[in-house]
């Protein structure tokens, strides 16, 4: 297996931007193409993350915690598990979760009234409120900086023969500054550049939140996690983007304030969308939306792709549908498979599909087609700016894939399971479901004995009963010796219905 690096060098981009206060869409267009969307919506904003300057309310010795007033409707939880003391010289980090029984006591480390710097850590459930953190740590695109510690760090996940190369690197570009870093999984494969762009920008951050501590007096917010338009310029901007158009006039003078102080390189990119069309429709982004959330992806060819979805992983399925080729029938699968290696690659991004993917593309005869369709489904990969590792064909013709999970596919965001078949995708027939409720009448019958039987089911079930099963009814209600009636129910779903005993 191999790792594919984005972006292609020739690759020029357009990022659009769909603003409202109660969601932000954004979507990355390349040569007139969708190619991915995001999608941040205000109430799901979650507070892990954020950075406070909290006022402690309480303090609780037998449960070795307290509350932090940080400005929420529900006092904030530390636990002294949670409270940071710096380590040994030369040592690294240790969180001091799971390690209690090394802490100073809490009722000697904070008191009531005092104004505490603190990170939320746990969202706030139900009644509980948010869990919190003394030890500060503030992510980046490449990497995460813990201005209270010194310890240079790299991602476990990033294989162990890499590590010691990448922790040298970084720790030249560190510097005598001070801070803490550690690497992050997609910083693996970053150049100089850009690790040292991420480390100005948390550098400068940290700056901002502990001038904004002096300042503000407690409760107050000093750090939020950036949200969707802030990570555009941090995240999604790269040199083969040609402009950034938003359609929010105060949202845009936000962003232009905030690429002035961190991401200045970008700010000329900005432009304020004007037009009377929706943004989204200059491209038919909305059209996008929908399609990246069916099963089926029509071809230009004629062919097309099955995209299933599970939990464990993802399979995708090729077929020349109406396609016919010109010369013969190798000729007329070869270029289906190679149109379909790239639609593929676009779909993973454009749905941000992660984990385990199995692509079944139509079997090839010969050996160069399967190596000229494998070497274009890897340069498409290529442009992906998440991780992807790809192997070759297997014995059984498929192609095993990996793409790192960064965030939930466009469908979990957009949509739930569906009420009616729990997310399977096919309901019981009507005949079933009809059969099923004379099995379960039948079962009644031994166990009660009412004066009458009422079938209330989906209208569907209901007219079979009357129509082509009233025979099997009437006869079981001869030998049950008891008078079976009927009730539609619309709002039922195929599936459902209920028996009751009158």
């Amino acid at each position: 297996m191999r790792g594919l690096r984005y972006p292609f060098p020739y690759m020029q981009q357009d990022i659009l931007v769909n603003w409202s206060p109660q969601e932000t869409r954004v979507a990355i267009v390349e040569s007139g193409a969708v190619q991915e969307l995001h999608v941040e919506r205000t109430l799901e904003r979650g507070l892990v993350g954020n950075v406070y300057l909290g006022k402690v309310a309480r303090v609780l010795p037998g449960m070795q915690s307290a509350f932090i007033d940080i400005g929420l409707e529900r006092a904030a939880f530390l636990h002294v598990a949670d409270v940071w003391q710096r380590q040994p010289d030369g040592e690294p980090p240790a969180s001091a979760r799971g390690a209690a029984a090394q802490q100073v006591p809490i009722e000697k480390q904070v008191f009531e009234g005092q104004a505490l710097m603190v990170q939320v850590i746990k969202d706030p459930i139900g009644t509980k409120g948010a869990r919190l953190s003394t030890q500060i740590s503030i992510a980046g695109r490449l990497l995460v900086f813990l201005p209270q510690d010194d310890h240079v760090g790299v991602s476990q996940k990033i294989p162990s023969d890499q590590r010691d190369a990448l922790r040298k690197r970084l720790n030249k570009l560190v510097g005598e500054a001070g801070g803490g870093f550690i690497l992050r999984t997609n910083g693996e494969d970053a150049s100089d550049a850009e690790l040292a762009d991420d480390i100005a920008y948390l550098r400068k951050t940290w700056a901002r939140i502990r001038e904004s501590a002096t300042r503000l007096p407690p409760p107050a917010l000093l750090h939020q996690d950036l949200n969707l338009l802030q990570r555009v310029l941090r995240d999604l901007v790269t040199d083969q983007t040609q402009n950034i158009r938003i359609d929010s006039r105060e949202q845009f003078a936000a962003l232009l304030e905030f690429g002035q102080e961190f991401m200045p390189a970008a700010v000329a990119k900005l432009q304020l969308y004007k037009g009377e069309r929706p943004i989204f429709d200059l491209f038919s982004v909305e059209e996008e939306i929908a399609k990246a959330l069916g099963r089926r992806v029509e071809l230009k060819s004629g062919g097309y792709l099955i995209v299933d979805q599970t939990e464990a992983l993802t399979t995708i399925d090729v077929n020349t549908g109406g396609y016919v080729g010109s010369r013969n029938f190798d000729e007329t699968i070869f270029k289906t498979n190679l149109e379909a290696a790239q639609a593929i690659a676009r779909q993973l991004r454009l749905r941000n599909l992660g984990g385990i993917i199995i692509v079944d593309f139509i079997d090839m005869q010969r050996e160069d087609h399967r190596e000229s369709v494998l070497a274009e489904f890897r340069k498409q990969l290529a442009r992906d700016r998440v991780k992807t590792m790809s192997g070759g064909f297997s014995q059984l013709g498929l192609v095993e894939m990996t793409r790192k999970r960064t965030r939930e596919s466009l469908a979990h965001l957009l949509c739930e399971p569906c009420p009616l078949c729990q997310g399977k995708g096919t309901v019981r027939t009507p005949r079933t479901v009809a059969y099923d409720i004379l099995r379960e009448i039948l079962r009644e019958a031994r166990q009660f004995n009412p004066r009458e039987y009422r079938v209330i089911a989906a209208p569907k079930v209901i007219e079979l009963f009357l129509d082509e099963e009233s025979q099997h009814l009437a006869g079981l209600s001869d030998f049950i010796g008891k008078p079976i009636s009927l009730q539609s129910e619309s709002a039922m779903g195929q599936e459902q219905y209920d028996i009751v005993l009158l």
